[in-house]
Formats: structure tokens, C-alpha cells, sequence
């Protein structure tokens, strides 16, 4: 190839010195080349591939931050029902729904373990309230896979509790007190129901 341009050159400019003609064209050649080679290196790598080691500490490190504030998080409250009680877990263990607002059993403590799942205890029973895979409500002296509830806040500000770890037909099974304080087995309820909805109220002291 460059036998050809100096070939080339030389015959189409017979009045400039063979050897000027040479040099200037290698000049010009040897120069180009590094600064074209560099250009379409960096064209030719992809965006994600020069963005993804700079980018995956910091995202990995802001997941970190942003979720590790919600474990262990502790609430004091009292869970009102949509159907007017207040759910309780007695000294036997038995869980049900009271009208009396100055029912000791129904200040409960809810305590964030996972990302959106909490655990519920009664502080003066020592009861954590729990759902087993057959539906059943039922308060639990040690804290175990029953008593994992997913936690979310509904369009109508009312929380929902399904149990984390149990399901029936494949659909999630709510704590829920129908129209008369008792609990509903969780094969029978739904996330609509507003059975199964819970205003979380503040315990003042």
C-alpha cells in the first residue's frame, strides 16, 4: 500500500525531490495513525461496559443504606380493625378483637425483621401473634415462621397482615375479625376484605 502512494506520488510530482516526498508522507502517515486508532477505540466500547464499574459499588451500597433503617425498626400501636375492635392476644394466647380501648392486651408491639415483613407481639401477655398454615390465628410464645407478616398500607390507608411463609390455593391469607371480634380462618379472607384491614393507632403513655 505504501509502495503504491510513494510510487504514485512521486511519478505525479517529478519536480520535488524524491526523498522530501518520502519523509513527508511517512510524516504524515506515522502521525495519523495513533490518534485514528485511539478515536474508534473509544467509540467502539459500549456504554454499560465504561459505566459498569464505576456504577455498581455505589448502587449496591445505596440498596444497603436505604434498607438496612427499616430492620429492627419498633412500633408501639394498636391495631383497629375496619369492623370497630381492637385486636388483642390474651394471657392463654387466644387472639380475638375488643370494644374496650383500655384492653392491655391489645397494646401490641410490631417490630420490622425483613423488608415489608413484621412481627406482632402483645406486650402484656408475651404473645407474638401468628398464622399457622392451616389459616388459624393463634398467639405464640417463642417467635418462629408463624408469626412473619408481610405489612402493607392499602389505597384506603387501612394496613393488611398476610402471613409471610403460608398460603391456601395460592393466595395470600389475611389476618382478619369479622363483624363480631372473632378471627377469620385466612383461607377466607382477601387483601380486599375490609375484614382484614387495620389502622395502626399510637399508644400514648
Amino acid at each position: 500500500m505504501w509502495k503504491w502512494i510513494l510510487t504514485h506520488c512521486a511519478s505525479a510530482s517529478p519536480h520535488l525531490p524524491g526523498g522530501c516526498c518520502c519523509c513527508f508522507l511517512l510524516l504524515l502517515l506515522v502521525s495519523s495513525v495513533p490518534v485514528t486508532c485511539q478515536a474508534l477505540g473509544q467509540d467502539m466500547v459500549p456504554p454499560e461496559a465504561t459505566n459498569s464499574s464505576a456504577s455498581s459499588p455505589p448502587s449496591a451500597g445505596r440498596h444497603v443504606r436505604s434498607y438496612n433503617h427499616l430492620q429492627g425498626d419498633v412500633r408501639w400501636r394498636k391495631l383497629f380493625s375496619f369492623t370497630k375492635y381492637f385486636l388483642k392476644i390474651e394471657k392463654n394466647g387466644k387472639v380475638s378483637g375488643t370494644k374496650k380501648e383500655n384492653c392491655p392486651y391489645s397494646i401490641l408491639k410490631i417490630t420490622s425483621v425483613e423488608i415489608g415483613v413484621v412481627a406482632v407481639k402483645a406486650i402484656n401477655s408475651n404473645y407474638y401473634l401468628a398464622m399457622n398454615k392451616k389459616g388459624k390465628l393463634y398467639g405464640s410464645k417463642e417467635f418462629n415462621n408463624d408469626c412473619k407478616l408481610k405489612e402493607r398500607i392499602e389505597e384506603n390507608g387501612y394496613n393488611t397482615y398476610a402471613s409471610l411463609n403460608w398460603q391456601h390455593n395460592g393466595r395470600q391469607m389475611y389476618v382478619a375479625l369479622n363483624g363480631k371480634g372473632a378471627p377469620r380462618r385466612g383461607q377466607k379472607t382477601r387483601r380486599k376484605n375490609t375484614s382484614a384491614h387495620f389502622l395502626p393507632m399510637v399508644v400514648h403513655s
